[in-house]
């Protein structure tokens, strides 16, 4: 552009015969043409293909928002600590033993109490909306930085939306995560190609992340691995420093010093020990996994071809070992490599601006309607959960972690719930024997008044024959149970 600015000054200073002005126009419209397909206009915001890939993930998010497991409980948790105006050191809604529980995301529960208060379900699909946008606009500027175009941008960003398709449209406790992963590794990013005191900046982010969620740990670890892997080579001790503070920002919370033991007892609970529910690993007989197997592998492929640095490659490898063990840890792998690579498709083809802007407009539409609509929900049906409070009596209640958290932000209470790692392992084995049909998990059904299962399950199939109990209200999803004589 540098250029174009000086050919138009000397236009102004020199008198020009009409062939030689006419042959400078041509030039300077020229060089206008390249500079805008190089990507110069593309720094300053969304455009091309891009702000229809950008439309696209509001339109996913917003239409297709669905509440599910991991989610309510912030919201439960949150309520009471407005109430008392002081932090519980127990799960509140839950009849199992959790004292001393170290209560580490604050201010996630604040926050969702919040949204909920305000504008209920819509509030968490906004937030979820605005996040999964505020992700796709971060990964997009970093592979701008990077030197990948329109076309590169936009196709990469239809993969990742599509590859981690439940991440995006499932709300959940780590909503917040999706904005502050891709900021982190801008930053990482940034400061590969020229390292400064800007580094600093990812001791307060850790600090915000710890009191939001515990994928923390995953920042964390990628920070490690940048300074171990690029920078103690140049700057040795300002890499210990911020390794040292970054460690130290995790533990900034409410908890303070039990926040490793928090950390400890989320990454060693029964969920995590059995692989199931949120904590599944990799497997190939689900739909969604391939589909996010597939995804990842083709970013992976053009992320290589980029040839990043090696601290970059470690960092994929990691993220990869993480997918294997818990399929949800797949969106932080895409989240890494889709900036890179969107580098490696190097089309200049771009639609004109009607059309991009048309089609932006239709997705963002979709989105509008989704959230006037509100969430997509999973469980009971609030007409179930209603007969199953006025059966329970103020007894709790025994139900899947989608509807218990539902029972907990009606009020109720349950038997155990998440933060599964809340409480004793012996609780948390016997609740798992129930949700996987095991004969241990039978003990538990026998100690309670009213259960909701879902339909078609082991547990509706073992109550279905159970004499004490009766089936009391049935959804399109979930069956309620009463035993004889409690009601």
């Amino acid at each position: 552009m540098a250029k174009t600015w000086t050919l138009t000054r000397s236009l102004r200073s020199r008198s020009w015969d009409s062939h030689r002005l006419l042959a400078v126009q041509a030039e300077i419209q020229t060089k206008v043409q390249d500079t805008w397909s190089s990507g110069g206009y593309e720094r300053v915001g969304a455009s091309g293909w891009t702000l229809p890939a950008i439309g696209l993930a509001a339109a996913l998010a917003g239409f297709a928002g669905t509440i599910g497991p991991d989610a309510r409980w912030l919201s439960a948790v949150g309520g009471t600590i407005v109430r008392l105006g002081a932090l519980p050191h127990t799960v509140p809604y839950a009849a199992a033993h959790s004292e001393g529980w170290q209560n580490v995301p604050v201010l996630a529960e604040l926050i969702f109490r919040g949204l909920q208060v305000s504008l209920g379900g819509r509030g968490l699909l906004a937030a979820q909306t605005v996040a999964v946008v505020l992700a796709t606009l971060l990964i997009a500027r970093d592979a701008r930085r990077l030197g990948a175009n329109d076309a590169g941008i936009a196709a990469t960003l239809v993969v990742m939306l599509i590859a981690g398709l439940l991440a995006f449209v499932g709300i959940r406790a780590q909503l917040f995560a999706l904005v502050l992963f891709p900021a982190l590794v801008f930053v990482l990013r940034s400061e590969e190609a020229a390292p400064s005191r800007r580094i600093w900046v990812v001791v307060p982010l850790l600090a915000l992340w710890s009191n939001l969620h515990g994928s923390a740990l995953v920042g964390v670890c990628l920070l490690l691995v940048y300074l171990v892997g690029e920078r103690a080579r140049r700057r040795l001790l300002e890499s210990a420093g911020v390794a040292v503070a970054s460690l130290l920002a995790l533990c900034a919370t409410p908890a303070l010093a039990g926040t490793p033991g928090y950390y400890a007892d989320a990454l060693t609970n029964e969920a995590a020990r059995r692989g199931y529910g949120l904590w599944a690993p990799l497997s190939l007989s689900s739909g969604f996994d391939l589909v996010l197997i597939a995804g990842a592998a083709l970013l992976l492929v053009d992320f290589i071809r980029a040839r990043p640095r090696p601290w970059q490659l470690a960092a994929a490898l990691l993220l990869a070992a993480f997918t294997v063990h818990a399929a949800r840890n797949g969106i932080w792998l895409l989240l890494f490599a889709a900036a890179p690579a969107a580098c490696a498709l190097r089309t200049k083809v771009r639609p004109p601006a009607a059309v991009s802007h048309g089609i932006a407009l239709v997705l963002v539409a979709g989105a509008v309607v989704g959230l006037v609509r509100g969430p997509l929900e999973i469980g009971a049906s609030s007409r179930l959960i209603a007969r199953a409070l006025a059966e329970a009596h103020g007894r709790p209640i025994l139900a899947d972690p989608a509807v218990a958290e539902q029972i907990a932000g009606a009020g109720g209470r349950v038997w155990i719930s998440n933060p599964l790692d809340a409480f004793r392992p012996a609780d948390q084995r016997l609740y798992l024997d129930w949700l996987q049909g095991r004969r241990p998990g039978l003990r538990q059904v026998n100690r309670s008044s009213v259960v909701i299962v879902g339909r078609g399950s082991v547990g509706d199939r073992q109550l279905s024959n159970n004499r004490d109990f009766v089936a009391a209200v049935t959804d399109k999803r979930e069956r309620l149970f009463v035993r004889r004589g409690s009601q």
